[in-house]
C-alpha cells in the first residue's frame, strides 16, 4: 500500500525532470569575436551605408504606423505601407502570403542555397496602440531586408522578409508555420525593442510558452431571493475555478506563471447566474512542462463544475500556443559582434541563459528552425517598458531611431553573414540539432 497520490498522467515526473535538466551546468558562449568569418567587414560596411541611406524612409514608416495602429488579423493599411515601400525599392512582396490576408512575404536571391528569413511584426495593442514596438520590429525588419539584398545577390543565398501579422493576439507565426511558410527557411531572426538600455537582452532571453484556456460553465436560472434552491449558479463555478487556479499557483515551478479574467459574471445580481465564463492564460519555460500545466489547470477547472452541479464547457487553445523561445547561440554571436561594430557595448555572455515570463509566437519559430529574437533598448527610463502606454511615444524618440537603425545593420549582418558562410551555417545546424532539432506543436 502507498500513500503517494500520484495518478496516470500526474505531471511529478515531469517535474522531477523538468528540475533534473535545470541543474545541469550551463556552458556559456565564448566571449569576444566569433571564430566565423562571416560575410567580410566590406559587406558589413555596405550594409551599415545601406541602412543609413533608408533610414529617413525607415523612420517615416515607424511614425505612420505609431499613427494609425492597427491589431492583430486587421493590419491592412500597415501591410499596405510596408508593400508600397519594399516596391518602391524594387522589392515585390506577396500580400495575402500563407492564407492571411495581412501577411507577405518578400524574397531576394538566389532560388537555391540557404535561405535566411527576416521576421516583420506590425499589430497594435488594443487600446495603447504600438506599446509594444511593432512599429520599429516592421521598420527593423524592412531595413534589415532592403540593406542585405545586394550583398546577398553578389555572395549567393536567399533572402525573405515574412511579415507576421497578430503577434499579440493571434499566432500570426504558427499560422505560417502550419501553412508551410518556413519548410524551406534554414534560419529565421528579428529584433525587439524594450526599455531602458537593454544591453542585457543583447544575448536573447528565453521566453516561456503559453496557451489560452477558456471555460464556460452552464448553470440554472433561478429567483436569487424567492427560489434559489432551484438555481444552479455558473458564478459561483467561475469563482471556484479561479480560486483552484490560485491554489495551484503554490506548487507550480518558479517560472510558471497561470492568470486569468472573468469575461461573464451574469446577467443582474437577483438571477442566479446561468453561464459564466472566464478566460486563463497557462505559462511555462518548456513544452512539456507547459502540457502538464496546462492539464493541472483543467483540472480545476473541471472540479468547479463537479462542486458546483453545473456543465463546463472548457476550450484549450482557441489561439494556437506560443511555445518557448529558444535562440541559437551561435547566431546571437554574429547579431552581438555585429552590434559591437556599432558602437554598443556588449556584455560578457551570461553563464546561465536567462529566462523571462512574457511569450511570444517567435518561440514557434525557433522550436522549427535556429531562429534569434534578441531584444535592443531604447534608451528611455527603466519604467517605459513595453505593454506601457508611455513605451508608444518612445519609439519615435531620436535614441530609438538610433537604436532601430543599429538592429537593422545588425540584423541584415547577421542574415548575410549565414548565408556566405558555410563553416557558420555547420555551426549553427549543429546547435540546433543537438538542441533535439525540429519540433512542430502539430506533430
Amino acid at each position: 500500500m502507498t500513500n503517494d497520490p500520484r495518478v496516470p498522467g500526474d505531471p511529478h515526473d515531469v517535474y522531477l525532470e523538468y528540475g533534473a535538466r535545470s541543474r545541469q551546468p550551463v556552458v556559456p558562449p565564448e566571449d569576444g569575436p566569433s571564430r566565423y568569418l562571416g560575410a567580410g567587414t566590406a559587406a558589413a560596411a555596405e550594409i551599415s551605408r545601406g541602412v543609413e541611406a533608408l533610414r529617413p524612409e525607415l523612420e517615416a514608416l515607424a511614425a505612420a504606423l505609431h499613427a494609425d495602429p492597427e491589431t492583430g488579423f486587421d493590419e491592412h493599411r500597415s501591410v499596405r505601407r510596408i508593400a508600397t515601400l519594399l516596391q518602391e525599392h524594387g522589392a515585390d512582396a506577396e500580400v495575402g502570403a500563407f492564407g492571411l490576408e495581412t501577411a507577405f512575404r518578400a524574397t531576394a536571391g538566389a532560388g537555391d542555397g540557404p535561405h535566411f528569413a527576416v521576421i516583420a511584426e506590425y499589430d497594435a495593442l488594443p487600446g495603447i496602440g504600438h506599446a509594444c514596438g511593432h512599429n520599429l520590429i516592421a521598420a527593423i525588419g524592412v531595413g534589415a531586408f532592403l540593406a542585405a539584398v545586394p550583398a546577398v545577390v553578389r555572395l549567393g543565398g536567399r533572402l525573405s522578409l515574412i511579415g507576421t501579422p497578430a503577434e499579440e493576439n493571434g499566432g500570426g507565426k504558427e499560422h505560417i508555420l502550419r501553412a508551410g511558410g518556413f519548410d524551406d527557411v534554414d534560419a529565421a531572426g528579428m529584433a525587439h525593442p524594450t526599455g531602458g538600455s537593454g544591453t542585457s537582452p543583447i544575448w536573447g532571453e528565453r521566453t516561456t510558452g503559453v496557451r489560452r484556456v477558456s471555460v464556460r460553465y452552464r448553470g440554472r436560472a433561478a429567483h436569487a431571493a424567492g427560489t434559489p434552491w432551484l438555481g444552479l449558479n455558473a458564478l459561483d463555478a467561475v469563482v471556484t475555478a479561479y480560486q483552484s487556479v490560485a491554489q495551484l499557483r503554490q506548487h507550480i515551478l518558479p517560472i510558471d506563471r497561470v492568470h486569468g479574467i472573468i469575461t461573464d459574471g451574469g446577467a443582474a445580481p437577483n438571477i442566479v447566474p446561468e453561464q459564466a465564463s472566464a478566460l486563463f492564460y497557462v505559462r511555462s519555460g518548456e513544452i512539456d512542462t507547459l502540457r502538464a500545466l496546462t492539464d493541472r489547470v483543467v483540472a480545476a477547472l473541471e472540479g468547479a463544475a463537479l462542486a458546483t452541479g453545473t456543465v463546463a464547457e472548457i476550450d484549450v487553445d482557441p489561439v494556437p500556443p506560443y511555445l518557448p523561445l529558444e535562440p541559437n547561440v551561435e547566431l546571437m554571436r554574429r547579431w552581438a559582434g555585429a552590434l559591437g561594430e556599432r558602437g554598443w557595448r556588449i556584455p560578457p555572455s551570461p553563464a546561465v541563459p536567462s529566462q523571462s515570463g512574457p511569450s511570444t509566437d517567435m518561440g514557434n519559430v525557433t522550436q522549427f528552425l535556429p531562429a534569434i529574437h534578441p531584444s535592443i533598448g531604447l534608451g528611455g527610463p527603466e519604467d517605459v517598458h513595453p505593454h506601457n502606454a508611455a513605451f508608444a511615444d518612445w519609439t519615435l524618440r531620436p535614441a530609438a531611431l538610433d537604436a532601430m537603425a543599429d538592429a537593422a545593420a545588425a540584423l541584415a549582418t547577421t542574415a548575410v553573414d549565414y548565408l556566405a558562410d558555410p563553416a557558420l551555417r555547420a555551426a549553427v545546424g549543429a546547435e540546433f540539432a543537438a538542441r533535439g532539432g525540429r519540433y512542430r506543436w502539430s506533430d
